[in-house]
């Protein structure tokens, strides 16, 4: 059992990788300027925008009012609870 859990046995010969074959710092991004870099960015920007489906008007405007319904409802909730907590708070301190 020489190969045990945390043995600090050196690697065989034919796990190591020759130094020629090793992943150079960088990749393919230190070839490019940033100029060259900035530009792909705004051209891969643009590629996914156009792969978004818009919504049409119709949805728009009713999502638009689902949301507005939503943030009023939540309003009113929490302004009924700090309301009660209020009067909770001055009937139990005075």
């Amino acid at each position: 059992m020489t190969d045990a859990v945390g043995s600090i046995d050196t690697p065989d010969a034919q796990d190591e990788v020759p130094e020629s074959k090793k992943a150079r710092k960088g990749g393919k991004r230190a070839k490019k300027g940033p100029l060259k870099r900035l530009a792909t960015f705004y051209r891969q920007i643009i590629a996914e925008l156009r792969k978004v489906v818009w919504p049409t008007r119709n949805q728009l405007t009713s999502y638009t009012t689902v949301v507005i319904f939503f943030v009023v409802i939540m309003i009113a909730l929490v302004t009924v609870i700090d309301y009660g907590l209020d009067h909770a708070a001055k009937y139990v301190f005075g």
